[in-house]
């Protein structure tokens, strides 16, 4: 009997499902989320996919997750009641924050609420300096007082972020005791086990966001445990974390800051297996579903991994251009950047008279006005079967029928007659309009990191992404776009490809130069102690563990880190020497300098990532497809391609249409349909499929 791995990712409009079979079948299901109890579009999914595929839910191997749900929770600020307790004099260091600011002559302005209200943050009296020597002895009475006081106040969970605990975590350590005795059965966080590491802010708001959300995600995950193995499937469940590894339900349940933007990041790892296997090093991936859009970058065949970012600031962009709007997590991370601009996005006509596309989304519920499910503001969808390049009919083959006449019906009455368009050129604004808010995000991390994304490819996915990208790809000058299979679900394809990982950190605070190889030894191999006990626990043996340092370093004076990767094996003077160059070289290649050899670096924090390699590839090389679905046949439709162009009779087919080598590449317009998305061709590219079952898109326009 064929056994099956899972992926799962939920998004803000549809749960994507992914089942991939030990020889290679693939089956896929898109069910909108059911954002009241997010497990039940996932049971409920599975269960019909194995009524129509005929499977058994012992057949189930694994279960790999992408979930929102963390997330969502701070954004709507839904997470626990917490209490936080800190050093005497620290109590406001949340509403302080830092000095950046989103926009700097943006007087109107307004930090965001702190998670825990000023009333539930008290302090102790204690204190240990930067060294980690103690000043100031807690006093655990003091300890007990303060606990007793959150407790009465019936916190759902605690907060403990300490001044300078990265040295020496004693006090914290001491604290936690303390919150075990009085409330064996409440959750709690302490920086010392969240994130050892210096930065007074970011810590603390690190640990505030774990204990945050913790009691949501650990009730989540549970009921969603509860649910599986209710319905028989008894696998693992594996959470994808925001830096791109996967790891178990039950240390994602006490560390739930590290699946934040878990969603995201399993399209990116899919994304860079696939570009290997094309030899494609550097891509930038575009991801855009019904409410938001993505963007991230491989480069030499590695994603870029962000040293902290923010959460409910609008555009969301890791490493140093960040925008200070939202709430700070310093966890390694994915670096994406991300608008709220998607299918379900709203368009309207603002105060000025001009057209406008969200961030406001419509979502899965009541959605577009075409989906005949109670929406009454157009939308980009709305605008998109105006068009041409829906199906005016029906999406995801067929399971959502469409009712585009009322669409047509309030675009026309809301934009169109408005801003005395006609019906068709109103919709192809909205759609340029899109195009434009959606560039942001590829410029936050291409161009605006000295990186020019015409000698990048794209690689667009999501529901919507293959709609948009050759407008995105035209507007950037890139020339040619992959499409992967199955589009729409490639974010719960590409949790397939992962690997479990373990992050480690500490901080060192020193001038690399005079530090002794034996500290640095002993500072890494702790480390990689943690990674591997970790790992064996997990289940992996010694020989399945892989081991990669990095080194957070800056030129003494700076305020941000650069991460570069760190040597293995033994320090000596010349692999100290060697860390040295590597920080030298990223300073250059980021910021167009490096300092002279005199300047000092700095060694801020020592990192540690253990990955348990499998024995064997998560994904076969050769995949088939178990859809049942069959295909429609080959026709055409009438698409409008703006005012210069106009209407143009478009062939609608399916990707097994398309020709599979150079000399068989079609030239549009083409729209390719698929059950999970659809792919605009313009009138200036040729698409062919390549031997993975890619749609590649080449440009023939000029980028000069």
């Amino acid at each position: 009997m064929t056994s099956f791995r899972v992926g799962a990712d939920i998004g803000g409009t549809f749960t994507d499902l992914v089942l991939l079979g030990q020889d290679g079948t693939l089956l896929t299901k898109k069910i909108p989320s059911t954002v009241e109890a997010y497990e039940e579009a996932i049971v409920d999914g599975l269960s019909s996919v194995f009524e129509t595929a005929g499977l058994e839910p012992g057949q189930i191997s694994e279960v790999l997750h992408g979930t929102t749900v963390a997330s969502n929770a701070i954004l709507e600020h839904k997470g626990a009641r917490t209490g936080l307790i800190t050093t005497k004099g620290f109590r406001d260091v949340l509403e302080i924050r830092t000095l950046r600011m989103p926009r700097l002559y943006d007087l109107h302005w307004e930090k965001p609420p702190p998670l825990v209200p000023r009333y539930l943050r008290l302090d102790v009296d204690e204190r240990v300096n930067n060294r980690g020597e103690v000043e100031r002895v807690l006093d655990l009475d003091e300890v007990e007082r303060v606990v007793q006081r959150l407790l009465d106040e019936q916190v759902e969970t605690i907060a403990v972020c300490l001044i300078n605990s990265y040295a020496n975590g004693d006090h914290e350590w001491a604290i936690k005791g303390v919150i075990e005795r009085l409330a064996p059965d409440l959750l709690h966080s302490i920086s010392a086990e969240v994130l050892p590491e210096i930065s007074e802010y970011q810590r603390t708001s690190t640990t505030v966001i774990n204990a945050y959300v913790m009691p949501i995600v650990s009730q989540y995950l549970r009921q969603l445990s509860a649910r599986l193995q209710g319905d028989g499937i008894k696998a693992p469940l594996l959470l994808m974390q925001s830096n791109g590894g996967l790891i178990s339900a039950h240390v994602a349940e006490r560390k739930p800051a590290n699946i934040i933007e878990s969603g995201p990041a399993g399209g990116v790892v899919g994304a860079q297996a696939l570009a290997r296997k094309l030899d494609l090093p550097d891509i930038i991936t575009f991801d855009m579903g019904g409410t938001t859009a993505k963007a991230s970058m491989v480069e030499d065949g590695e994603f870029t991994r962000s040293l902290d970012y923010q959460v409910g600031g609008g555009i969301m962009v890791g490493s140093r251009l960040m925008t200070g709007a939202g709430y700070h997590l310093k966890v390694p991370a994915i670096d994406l950047a991300e608008v709220g601009a998607g299918g379900g996005s709203v368009v309207w006509i603002d105060a000025g008279g001009s057209l406008q596309i969200g961030p406001q989304s419509a979502g899965a519920v009541p959605g577009p006005v075409c989906y005949g499910m109670g929406g009454e503001e157009p939308t980009v969808t709305d605008a998109n079967v105006i068009l041409g390049y829906l199906n005016p009919e029906f999406l995801v083959g067929g399971d959502l029928e469409l009712q585009a006449d009322k669409g047509r019906a309030v675009f026309q009455a809301s934009i169109a007659e408005p801003m005395g368009l006609d019906l068709a050129h109103a919709a192809h604004g909205a759609h340029q309009i899109a195009i434009s808010n959606m560039i942001r995000a590829i410029r936050a991390i291409s161009s605006e990191r000295g990186r020019d994304p015409r000698a990048y490819t794209l690689f667009a996915f999501g529901g919507n992404g293959p709609l948009f990208a050759a407008g995105m790809a035209k507007a950037l000058g890139m020339t040619r776009i992959v499409v992967p299979p199955h589009p729409g679900l490639f974010s719960s394809f590409g949790l397939l490809y992962a690997d479990v990982e373990h992050h480690y950190s500490r901080s060192m605070m020193q001038v690399l130069r005079d530090a002794e190889p034996a500290a640095l030894d002993d500072i890494w191999g702790g480390l990689e102690r943690e990674a591997r006990a970790q790992l064996a626990a997990d289940g992996y043996r010694p020989e399945q563990v892989e081991i990669r340092r990095t080194a957070n370093m800056h030129y003494k004076g700076q305020i941000y880190e650069l991460s570069v990767p760190a040597p293995n094996g033994d320090f000596s003077p010349e692999m100290v020497a060697e860390l040295e160059e590597r920080f030298g070289q990223e300073h250059e290649r980021t910021y167009g300098h490096r300092a002279g050899p005199e300047e000092p670096v700095m060694l801020v924090n020592a990192q540690l990532i253990g990955r348990a390699i499998p024995d064997h590839p998560g994904v076969p090389d050769q995949l088939k497809s178990g859809d049942t679905r069959a295909d429609r046949p080959v026709t055409t439709r009438q698409a409008y391609f703006g005012p210069e162009v106009g209407w143009l009779e478009a062939t609608v087919l399916s990707r097994a249409d398309l020709g599979g080598g150079q000399d068989e590449a079609r030239s549009g317009p083409l729209i390719v349909e698929e059950y999970d998305a659809t792919c605009l061709i313009p009138p200036d590219a040729r698409a062919r499929r390549d031997e993975f079952g890619n749609i590649v898109i080449d440009l023939d326009y000029s980028t000069a």
